[in-house]
């Protein structure tokens, strides 16, 4: 997995949404499962997102997570975990 920020090796955007979707669950104190079920999103679409099955998860996916965690779609993206990604998808 790419990880380095500002310079180093680029992160791929479904590491980054994945990381962003666990910090936004560890902030709330939500499990995986209980962030599925509050977004109306089958646990096995959420959890395919982490096991690389689903590839990207749609935009229509990560805004039905924002809707479920009361948050706008630019708060979901306003993390450094989007700077510097890799180009392209994978």
């Amino acid at each position: 997995m790419k990880i380095i920020r500002k310079g180093g090796v680029k992160m791929q955007l479904r590491d980054s949404l994945n990381r962003r979707i666990v910090e936004l669950c560890d902030e709330r104190g939500l499990s995986i499962n209980k962030l599925a079920n509050m977004s109306a999103i089958p646990p096995t679409t959420v959890y395919s997102m982490f096991d690389g099955k689903c590839g990207n998860p749609s935009f229509k996916t990560i805004k039905m997570i924002c809707d479920s965690l009361d948050m706008d779609i630019k708060d979901f993206f306003d993390s450094e975990l989007f700077i510097n990604l890799e180009k392209g998808f994978k």
